[in-house]
């Protein structure tokens, strides 16, 4: 538990940026939904409060019991996973979620978490310089059996969030060139197969949009350009809260979820662009720095993996918006609205802190 020397040893810096980052989530969330039903910024607000209180039961308990239980905490989520593929009922043509009587739970971003810290308890004693094919397949299939199951809800988009966290374990092991040969060929025979029988017919369309958006401007291309209208008639400085036609006249679709930076784009042009992507790289960068914080192994993959899991989603988020990849269904963290997203990424941002915090304990 925290005492008074862990809590002075808090980066209040990096939960300061958690929370900007969220609140500018809310201002464009209120802009951009403000007319649907619901309330949306509102609820934006609710998650945060209950994400900031998972957070600090996260940094509250050291992060090693964590790891110490992580695969208890893996095979918990697997289940789960597995039972909503089985007995889960459809929420807009996915079983995604699970319905609460207040609330709804989307279990595949939390399985983000117990990811980052079953490979930390994998990798936390292993000590040679390239790990072997044996290992490296085995921790492959950790994160491929919830990537599989998730990928079959079918949410092809929250699957893909889990190759960076693998990825980025993987690179911190070291993997030689027999390993790298193995993988690529598992992964392309893998590709193949999911081409061809596991990818419904709009997710392949959608990834032939990325190269003809043009062929089918109402159909799968509509995102694309739509988004690509929206921030380009921002212009330099934008359209101003609340003025943006591709948004508030409703052409651009999915503007408080996956195409907030849209949304960005269109109302606060490029400088509100370049606002956003600079606090935004200065909280990666933040969390970046904090590795070399860390005081034993399972620290650094936890603070490495996270690291990787903001990054990635947030670049992809970014290059989908603008066409330069397919849209995936990737919401940008802290600031596209969900509950189960953002609460994810504040328990991400609690087990930094704790690991940074713990830094003269856990030696």
């Amino acid at each position: 538990m925290l005492d008074r020397s862990h809590f002075q040893s808090i980066d209040w810096i990096l939960i300061a940026l958690t929370l900007v980052n969220s609140f500018i989530g809310v201002v464009m969330i209120h802009s951009s939904a403000h007319y649907i039903p619901g309330s949306q910024a509102q609820k934006q607000i609710f998650f945060i409060f209950i994400g900031i209180l998972f957070m600090f039961v996260f940094i509250s308990v050291d992060y090693n019991f964590f790891v110490e239980y992580s695969p208890y905490i893996y095979l918990i989520v697997v289940l789960v996973l597995w039972g909503m593929l089985m007995f889960g009922s459809l929420t807009a043509g996915t079983k995604s979620w699970i319905r609460l009587p207040f609330i709804r739970i989307q279990p595949s971003e939390i399985t983000k978490v117990a990811m980052i810290l079953v490979l930390a308890y994998l990798f936390r004693e292993f000590r040679p310089s390239f790990i072997s094919i044996k290992l490296g397949l085995f921790s492959s299939g950790l994160v491929a059996i919830p990537l599989f199951l998730v990928a079959l809800q079918p949410d092809l988009g929250t699957a893909l969030t889990y190759l960076p966290i693998l990825l980025g374990a993987l690179l911190l092991a070291g993997i030689n060139k027999k390993t790298w040969i193995w993988l690529i060929i598992i992964a392309l025979v893998l590709g193949f197969l999911g081409w061809n029988f596991f990818l419904k017919d709009y997710q392949k369309d959608r990834i032939r949009t990325l190269i003809f958006p043009q062929k089918d401007p109402l159909g799968t291309g509509y995102h694309t350009l739509q988004s690509k209208i929206a921030i380009g008639s921002g212009g330099l400085f934008g359209k101003g809260y609340k003025e943006g036609t591709q948004s508030q006249l409703r052409f651009l679709p999915a503007r408080h979820t996956d195409f907030i930076f849209s949304v960005i784009g269109e109302e606060f042009g490029f400088a509100g662009i370049i606002v956003v992507l600079s606090l935004y790289f200065i909280f990666i960068s933040r969390l970046l720095i904090s590795v070399y914080k860390s005081r034993d192994r399972a620290g650094v993959y936890i603070v490495f993996m996270v690291f990787l899991m903001f990054a990635s989603q947030f670049l992809i988020n970014v290059l989908m918006t603008v066409g330069l990849l397919p849209v995936a269904g990737i919401p940008l963290p802290l600031y596209s609205y969900g509950g189960s997203s953002l609460v994810t990424n504040y328990i991400a941002v609690g087990l930094v802190v704790n690991v940074k915090m713990r830094r003269f304990v856990n030696i």
